[in-house]
């Protein structure tokens, strides 16, 4: 996996919101796929991590987010957690997956992930939760693979394009979302390398740890 991703390790991850503003609105609902790869080189979902998660003191929850998502955020029954806990589970989570593919940060996959880091980032600085294990910047995005790969950018489109089960009823839970977004990203990673075995190889052969300072270099 590290030499794949040049060191990164790749987590799919979705968010429920009450809005569009990752600095005022409520982050709602965090998932997280964990993704494995086997001896060939194809990769697939090994492990999700989800929490129901409290609205921060003074958030804004928009009622047609929320008819979206159709969550209702002080339900008894939700279980959820503060920002603090919820994404202090998954940040050491994600941290011991990253040590155990010997990756060096992990890099958040998302269906227009930019919506998703912001939300995470957001939560993460506002709740003072540390050693936040993603790249704070970059990301892979399945919608652009999406009109790569099958001429679709609407992720349910994409997801039956590329022959995986979609069902309108259970999507725009973190959880669905996150583990069809996965689904989707690894089809389109081992597609890509059965038209290109070689892929691994070079991969391996190019892979050359660089120093901290040049990383930040390249990141930049």
């Amino acid at each position: 996996m590290t030499t794949r991703f040049r060191g990164y390790l790749p987590v799919v991850v979705d968010v429920e919101t009450g809005g569009f503003n990752c600095k005022t609105d409520a982050l709602l609902e965090v998932a997280a796929v964990l993704l494995k790869m086997d001896s060939t080189g194809k990769i697939s979902p090994a492990r999700t991590l989800h929490a129901h998660i409290e609205p921060f003191l003074g958030a804004k929850l928009n009622p047609e987010a929320l008819a979206f998502n159709g969550i209702n955020p002080y339900h008894p029954f939700r279980c959820a957690q503060t920002e603090h806990e919820a994404l202090g589970t998954i940040f050491k989570a994600v941290r011991q997956a990253i040590k155990e593919a010997g990756c060096t940060r992990a890099i958040l996959v998302g269906h227009n992930p930019t919506f998703d880091l912001g939300f995470v980032n957001a939560a993460a600085e506002r709740a003072d939760v540390k050693r936040n294990p993603f790249h704070p910047f970059s990301s892979f995005d399945t919608a652009t693979l999406g009109a790569l790969s099958y001429g679709q950018t609407v992720l349910a489109r994409a997801a039956k394009a590329a022959g995986i089960t979609w069902d309108n009823e259970a999507a725009h839970s973190a959880v669905y979302d996150a583990e069809r977004t996965a689904e989707f990203f690894c089809i389109v990673v081992n597609r890509w390398l059965e038209m290109d075995p070689g892929i691994t190889l070079l991969c391996n052969k190019a892979h050359r740890p660089a120093p901290a300072a040049q990383q930040m270099q390249d990141e930049d």
